[in-house]
């Protein structure tokens, strides 16, 4: 047991005393650096070090959460306390539920590779590689101007015990690249941008590589005009398509679902996507970005299908809400250290993809292909979908002029069960999704 252990093991011991009937711990240690640049100017060089420190009592059908800011010993009888004195005065929770002990495990720490057992970079050496893609970017004819390049490196500790006997630890790195670059000048100026996270520094994209990224982009948005308003195929670039998976963590999440405020709340067991796609969640993928040797309960981490051959299969439970729902809990609790678990996924991704992006718009006359949006209209209870979108227009199969200050709206039910894939999932996210087409959405425009 380590260090970290042993203090949570004695601040468990000081919630029994204070009169819990049971407790869990949760500490995280982080230790960041970044650095940013602007037309190779620093403007912000940053080294933090901090330890959040969560305690959970339970009194009965109670519970109260307390947080501090130091491992400090000495305060851990007064932390307690003051713990167990609002749990007794909280309302009672009839969902409140028991650990189980024989779900509890922890996966193989190492096979998940989440720590890159090199030195930490210095400032200086990130601000070098800020600099880099910044340089790279402004370099292209069209260029005009800068928001800034940026570089940092995290690591991060996470500690859980529990007052049943579970008690876990792991560590996890990451590194990081950032661009944003304007093409143009005056009105007709236009922003894109590029970036990058990893947990191990050898999988990280070159400077080189995202500072033509970010400058390509943005110049390939110059003058953008906007489309005819109408009913088109619309086809989401990979930088935005995991949005709509996003959407479907959501509306399937079991919080969600005990509310009653999911307009997927009838599906379960139904045909909600293509039978040739399913969507999965996997906590245990190697140095996957949300990969964790444990759930915030302790629950021994499993890759699931939400989705299997287009059927739904199951909500994203924690023990609470598999409780409300009188279901078996799928070990998908997140938590901070300053409120209880809630039901979360991983990495959590879309596969059954097939044929390239090419062949995916290969066919359309006329549509849109999107790689950016903004704002956000999605109704929750019907699954009504609109927002504010930019990109380019397809024509006949290959991709046309820029556009901009567009609309797209549909319902999320119809998309869902419309979408067409390409097989070009990459991970670079916690939600991932290759190249997605929708053969029918509203779209205003002029």
């Amino acid at each position: 047991m380590s260090k970290d252990q042993e203090r949570l093991s004695q601040l468990l011991d000081a919630a029994k005393r204070a009169g819990a009937d049971r407790a869990d711990a949760l500490l995280v240690a982080s230790r960041s650096v970044s650095a940013m640049c602007r037309h190779g100017v620093p403007e912000g060089l940053e080294h933090s070090e901090t330890i959040q420190l969560g305690l959970r009592v339970f009194v009965g059908k109670r519970a109260a959460n307390v947080s501090a800011t130091a491992l400090d010993p000495s305060r851990f009888e007064a932390l307690a306390e003051q713990a167990v004195a609002m749990a007794r005065v909280v309302p009672e929770d009839v969902h409140t539920s028991l650990v189980e002990p024989a779900r509890q495990g922890i996966y193989d720490i190492a096979s998940l590779d989440l720590v890159d057992a090199g030195n930490a970079p210095s400032l200086e050496a990130l601000l070098a590689r800020a600099r880099e893609a910044e340089e790279i970017a402004l370099a292209f004819p069209g260029i005009t101007n800068s928001n800034g390049a940026s570089a940092g490196y995290g690591r991060v500790e996470i500690a859980l015990a529990e007052s049943g006997g579970f008690s876990g630890q792991y560590v996890q790195t990451s590194h990081s690249n950032g661009i944003s670059v304007l093409a143009g000048d005056g009105p007709s100026m236009q922003r894109d941008y590029a970036g990058h996270s990893t947990r191990h520094l050898t999988d990280l994209e070159s400077a080189q590589s995202l500072g033509r990224e970010a400058a390509q982009r943005a110049l390939a948005r110059m003058n953008p005009v906007k489309p005819r308003t109408g009913s088109f195929p619309v086809v989401f670039d990979r930088r935005v398509s995991a949005s709509l998976l996003g959407h479907l963590a959501g509306a399937i999440n079991g919080a969600s679902i005990a509310r009653g405020t999911s307009f997927l709340s009838a599906h379960r067991g139904k045909r909600i996507l293509p039978e040739t796609l399913s969507v999965i969640d996997d906590p245990t993928r190697p140095r996957g970005l949300r990969s964790k040797p444990f759930d915030a309960e302790g629950f021994l981490p499993a890759p699931f299908a939400f989705v299997q051959d287009g059927v739904l299969q199951d909500w994203i439970l924690d023990s609470r809400s598999a409780m409300q729902l009188g279901l078996t809990n799928n070990g998908r609790a997140s938590r901070g250290v300053g409120g209880p678990p809630s039901p979360s996924v991983s990495n959590f991704f879309l596969t059954g993809g097939i044929g390239s992006r090419e062949a995916l718009l290969s066919d359309i006359v006329e549509g849109v292909y999107v790689t950016e949006m903004m704002g956000s209209s999605i109704n929750g209870l019907t699954g009504d979908y609109s927002r504010g979108a930019s990109g380019y227009m397809i024509r006949n199969g290959e991709l046309a002029e820029a556009v901009a200050e567009l609309t797209i709206a549909g319902n999320l039910i119809d998309m869902f069960a419309s979408l067409r894939a390409a097989d070009d999932l990459e991970f670079r996210h916690g939600v991932d999704a290759p190249t997605l087409r929708i053969d029918t959405m509203s779209v205003a425009g002029s």
